[in-house]
């Protein structure tokens, strides 16, 4: 059996997992051959591993050597190679094959996008894990072949370094490639917009197109979906203010004056030209009766053959799944698999499971996987230039894991990267035969710290949800947070920033802010409130479009909406100037006394 890539049928693809599955261990180490086997040559593997030739080797010990030569790497390791890249080197840098195309990571965790390489694999790899996901989620939700998706996806524009290597996001290159048409044939399920659609670079204009034309296909539309859940969520926001405008479309034949890229009018206008007044009454009657109910169960509603909502909607997005189930009614959730920017990691194989049960069972072909074991410290001593609470141990291979242990993740990948921790934390919830099931909880970068308090993401988002069940209570509603560890005053405090839908009395927002400090559960952070070497929260409510701004500045700044998360902690000036210039409110916790 060759490791590297799965290329049958799409009716074979869950055996060949279950047989992949059941012998984790030993693909993993023929994945770890292949990949050296295919780039042993490189100018980064040659200064740590030499001249050894390991042909002869058994696959044991090669792991062995291999772990013991080559060191853990981040990404500033490999930074230096991967702009000499982008500047034109044409030498053997980190892959034997040429490097055409690079990646841009969303930049939402360390605020600035960084370079990926991307290869021929990744699409090849994008193509199988969508294959193997469709069949896990056809034996629950069977779909009508040869029926349409209505999937908001986005291109970013792409550009060229100066060494001529080929700039976007991961996404766009995907779309771009022969791989996804090829999912569309081989899934029998087919997008609803045209690739003008997908690649205008304006991602308003996309999202009208792209509701536009689910609503006229929208007997044929199986699922909705988008790559993140925050997509879907602001694509419906959208809809709400625009649904007249796309009635007018339908019963006329006509596309919206504000469509104004001229590729994208032709495409548009090829398919609905035809007027459609039936439609047209039909979505018109049923947006009129959604508005009363404050568009809840919209999806179903105006998709009546939609089977599930699709999305990634674990980490990050989980704070939208109260929003995204208002908007699915009835209908299940089932969240997407598990990848980042450098390789897909793991399979949805239980698409019946809540989002926030969700796991993701190991892929053992697309890249050789590494854990570093994590402990939590409660020593106050651990000191404050530690990364966060955790103490590590050595790292360990996939067949080392135990359940119930957490893990940060190391990959070695087919594109060029070794040894590359990639910040993400997971807990070994099980396993599927023989790969460990993995549970998302959060990115390894501390996120809110001012003295010898650590929190993370998840920390937050855990807060947040105590504060936001108060703001429920007043039939309010949290539209998204973010947060920023003030540092420049003494004592140093914490501000998350709320936009909220909604009117709010101020005694409600003051019990909301007092609320969330005293739930934070960190023992620096309680033990440095009690001393008052943390000042009390600060709660600051921002007026309504204020996080569309800062998505918006995002898209400027190269990325796709199909790409976008919203930062849940910032040290970015830019936007943190867009947050301050639009606070509106202020309130700070009495939680540790006034």
């Amino acid at each position: 059996m060759e490791p590297a890539m799965y290329n049958g049928s799409c009716c074979d693809i869950i055996s060949w997992f279950e047989d992949v599955s059941e012998n984790a261990s030993c693909v993993q180490m023929q994945t770890l051959r292949r990949i050296l086997q295919l780039n042993f040559a490189v100018e980064y593997l040659k200064k740590w591993i030499g001249e050894v030739n390991f042909e002869d080797m058994e696959d044991s010990a090669l792991e062995s050597l291999y772990t013991s030569l080559v060191p853990l790497a981040s990404h500033a390791d490999f930074e230096p190679y991967v702009q000499r890249i982008a500047d034109g080197e044409k030498a053997p840098l980190i892959t034997q094959e040429p490097i055409t195309t690079l990646s841009l990571s969303s930049g939402t965790t360390e605020g600035r996008q960084k370079y990926v390489p991307f290869t021929c694999h990744s699409s090849k790899t994008t193509l199988q894990i969508f294959k193997l996901a469709a069949a896990y989620r056809s034996r629950i939700y069977p779909i009508k072949e040869g029926g349409r998706i209505l999937e908001f996806i986005y291109s970013s524009k792409q550009f060229k370094t100066k060494g001529g290597i080929k700039v976007g996001t991961a996404t766009t290159h995907y779309y771009a490639s022969e791989e996804f048409k090829t999912k569309q044939h081989q899934t029998k399920s087919y997008i609803c917009s045209p690739e003008e659609v997908i690649s205008s670079g304006d991602y308003k204009q996309t999202t009208y197109c792209h509701l536009l034309l689910g609503l006229y296909f929208y007997d044929q539309v199986e699922f909705i979906a988008s790559t993140f859940a925050f997509s879907i969520i602001q694509s419906f926001v959208s809809f709400e203010e625009f649904w007249k405008e796309i009635c007018n479309d339908i019963r006329d034949g006509t596309l919206s004056s504000n469509i104004t890229i001229p590729s994208v009018r032709k495409a548009v206008l090829d398919i609905i030209s035809v007027p459609n007044p039936c439609l047209a009454k039909r979505v018109q009657s049923k947006c009129v009766e959604l508005e009363e109910m404050d568009w809840f169960g919209v999806i179903p509603k105006l998709w009546p053959n939609a089977k599930y909502v699709y999305s990634i909607m674990t980490g990050s997005m989980q704070p939208y799944l109260t929003k995204l189930r208002h908007y699915a009614g009835d209908l299940p959730l089932v969240s997407a698999d598990y990848g980042s920017t450098e390789s897909w990691i793991g399979v949805n194989v239980d698409p019946c499971c809540p989002p926030e049960k969700v796991s993701f069972a190991v892929v053992p072909t697309f890249s050789y996987f590494e854990f570093i074991p994590l402990n939590r410290s409660e020593n106050e001593d651990i000191g404050n230039s530690a990364i966060d609470d955790f103490v590590e141990d050595d790292p360990v291979p996939l067949s080392q894991v135990k359940i119930g242990k957490q893990y940060e993740i190391v990959l070695t990948t087919f594109t060029g990267l070794y040894r590359y921790r990639l910040g993400d934390v997971v807990e070994v919830v099980g396993f599927h035969r023989n790969t460990p099931k993995l549970n998302f909880i959060c990115r390894r970068k501390l996120i809110l710290t001012v003295n010898i308090d650590k929190n993370t993401e998840n920390d937050l988002q855990l807060v947040v949800e105590k504060g936001s069940q108060i703001l429920r209570k007043s039939r309010a509603e949290l539209v998204d947070f973010t947060s920023h560890a003030e540092v420049g005053k003494n004592p140093g405090h914490y501000i998350i920033y709320w936009e909220i839908k909604g009117e709010v009395e101020e005694r409600v927002l003051e019990e909301c802010c007092r609320e969330m400090d005293a739930s934070f559960v960190d023992h620096g952070y309680v033990v440095s409130r009690r001393r008052n070497s943390i000042g009390p929260l600060e709660l600051c409510i921002v007026e309504k479009g204020t996080f569309k701004k800062i998505m918006e500045n995002f898209i400027a700044n190269g990325a796709a909406l199909s790409q976008f998360k919203t930062p849940r902690c910032t040290t970015n000036q830019v936007l943190l100037t867009i947050l301050n210039l639009c606070t509106i409110k202020r309130f700070r916790s009495t939680a540790y006394g006034p």
